[in-house]
């Protein structure tokens, strides 16, 4: 990390946000306590990201079962790293769209919802190269020495997350973590075998195939927009030594082994030291998945080390109980709150500085 430690008010942060009907499936996901919620958790969670806890906002903060948005911890960070004015926000086709300063791409890459993994049919290949593309593009015009903190907001992407995982060749299954409190890897699972039978691509690859798929193929069948997009913009911008902060958990392990299937052989290795996977402590030491062990199987098939930061950020002195529910497993990620807080202690603050600060704006939240 120390690439970044020197160059942490250089870092531009950018949110993408994507929708798959794989949201909708019944005990998925927490990211909205009804599938009909989980269709404005991405907009909800932009707009408090960008405009903080007290002011005005269009999409109220979908119910959860317990905690509070983790983009709550993000705005926090980036004010107070002066970050946010820096902050982008990327809608690839949600059905509602943050009342914020965004950009939203032009049609095929904006193609709306991502069908739900178990179709097999999640997004026309013409969607996933143009997105792709579009990734590679802006990452070649990037500006020369930021490092990009890439974020998330996708409800049920973790199990969009499983499915490119297993469909790339990576035994995934009872790794990946997810916003319930306790993973539903099973229900994932189904889902996942469902899609890649039915696109002919099975949980793993036969002896003799590859040592991995077509990532386009595994895209189109089991994956989400945000995936192809990000993994496009790493693989040009890691791919020439930029730092790339990617800030989550099982989804932004999807991200790092979808660009690395994408990348030539001969160039995975700068990607992976370019690259650094950040989370919270929440994910990392969650008992019903394992982060690291994911991350060991992805450079094993790949050929590279993929690396982990995780942040010291805890929430057991907090006052406001919305935050404490991350220390009995609720939430534990999202909105890119664990590279943000990564990128806190980089430049010098204390973890307990940024937690009693989410504090303080918990109890401003409207």
């Amino acid at each position: 990390m120390t690439e970044l430690a020197g160059r942490w008010q250089q870092v531009r942060p950018l949110l993408l946000l994507a929708a798959t009907a794989t949201a909708e499936v019944h005990g998925i996901s927490a990211a909205g306590a009804t599938a009909a919620s989980r269709r404005q958790t991405a907009a909800a969670d932009a707009e408090l990201l960008l405009l903080g806890p007290q002011a005005p906002r269009s999409q109220a903060l979908p119910p959860l079962p317990a905690g509070v948005s983790p983009a709550l911890i993000s705005h926090v960070g980036l004010r107070e790293l002066g970050l946010l004015p820096r902050t982008l926000v990327v809608d690839l086709g949600c059905p509602v769209a943050p009342r914020v300063p965004h950009v939203r791409l032009p049609a095929p890459e904006a193609g709306g919802t991502a069908a739900c993994v178990s179709t097999g049919a999640a997004m026309p290949m013409a969607r996933v190269r143009a997105l792709v593309e579009r990734g590679r593009r802006w990452g070649r015009s990037w500006p020369a020495g930021d490092p990009l903190l890439l974020a998330e907001c996708v409800p049920g992407g973790t199990t969009t997350a499983l499915g490119v995982l297993e469909g790339l060749g990576i035994a995934a299954t009872g790794l990946v973590s997810g916003s319930l409190r306790q993973p539903v890897h099973g229900l994932k699972a189904t889902l996942v075998n469902r899609g890649l039978a039915a696109a002919g691509l099975g949980p793993t690859p036969d002896p003799g195939e590859e040592a991995h798929r077509d990532p386009i193929r595994v895209l189109a069948a089991v994956g989400d927009p945000m995936q192809a997009l990000a993994a496009g913009l790493v693989l040009e911008l890691a791919g020439r030594g930029a730092p790339v902060l990617l800030a989550g958990g099982s989804q932004m392990a999807a991200v790092l082994a979808l660009t690395l299937a994408l990348a030539p052989a001969e160039r995975r290795s700068a990607i992976a030291a370019a690259a650094l996977v950040a989370t919270t402590a929440w994910v990392a030491r969650e008992p019903g998945s394992d982060l690291s062990l994911l991350l060991v199987r992805i450079g094993a098939l790949l050929g590279v080390r993929a690396r982990l930061a995780v942040t010291g950020l805890r929430f057991d002195r907090c006052q406001h109980r919305a935050l404490r529910d991350y220390e009995c497993g609720y939430v534990k990620e999202g909105v890119g709150a664990g590279g943000v807080a990564v990128l806190w202690e980089l430049s010098g603050r204390p973890a307990l500085a940024l937690a009693e600060a989410c504090d303080e704006a918990c109890s401003l939240l409207a």
